[in-house]
């Protein structure tokens, strides 16, 4: 038992390694080998979310590009097709664990952590709609209203998306249904002052620890809806 434990913690950080190095032949490889070996499905997203954070990292001190961010992209998204993933989700999807309504903030662009928390979600159970990027606060009411979630994530890479955030929030209270949802930031450069300015419920700048509020919030609600 302990050879296998001592294994995996051996896999966890080649795979970790190997995200940060943009190297998707060998996280595939590596993923299916942890997997094999009985690593659970939501330890290895775990783990390759971890390599992510460190991508961004890197992002964020000019030591990567764009690019390399779409790449870390593009590998989460495979290993998310690996047989025993998919197996493991289909599994659970009967199960809903709620509806959360998903997009990046007018003014931003960037789709990468947003796909990212979606994937996890997803994986997770939840029901997601996603609106996309550049999303006015006008079309978060809309679809607030037509798609009834339980929660609202919005998402932004960059720091004057701060008021784009706050917009949205007000025209939920303005419509008079702010009080239905829960809302979820996030963002790398969010905090809870600037959470509190917006007048969100929470917020995360990982996307696992999103998925794990959110979580928290329909236990807490002890409803599932459709």
């Amino acid at each position: 038992m302990g050879d296998k434990m001592n294994n995996l913690t051996g896999l966890k950080e080649q795979i970790i390694k190997y995200v940060e190095d943009l190297d998707e032949d060998k996280v595939i490889e590596l993923a299916k080998k942890a997997l094999k070996e009985g690593m659970q499905p939501l330890d290895l997203l775990e783990i390759i979310n971890e390599g992510m954070n460190s991508v961004g990292k890197l992002y964020e001190q000019k030591d990567y590009y764009i690019a390399d961010l779409i790449m870390a992209g593009l590998i989460f998204k495979e290993v998310l097709k690996l047989d025993k993933m998919v197996a493991h989700f289909q599994h659970d999807r009967n199960q809903k664990a709620g509806k959360v309504l998903l997009g990046t903030v007018q003014g931003d662009i960037h789709d990468i952590g947003k796909d990212i928390f979606k994937g996890m979600l997803e994986t997770n159970g939840f029901k997601v709609i996603d609106l996309g990027v550049d999303v006015s606060k006008d079309l978060f009411v809309e679809k607030a209203i037509e798609n009834q979630p339980d929660i609202i994530g919005l998402s932004g890479a960059l720091t004057p998306t701060i008021e784009s955030m706050k917009d949205v929030v007000d025209a939920l209270h303005e419509a008079g249904i702010r009080k239905q949802f829960k809302i979820i930031l996030g963002a790398n450069h969010m905090t809870s002052e600037i959470c509190t300015y917006i007048g969100a419920d929470g917020f995360a700048n990982d996307a696992s620890v999103g998925v794990k509020i959110c979580h928290q919030w329909m236990q807490y609600r002890g409803v599932d809806k459709e």
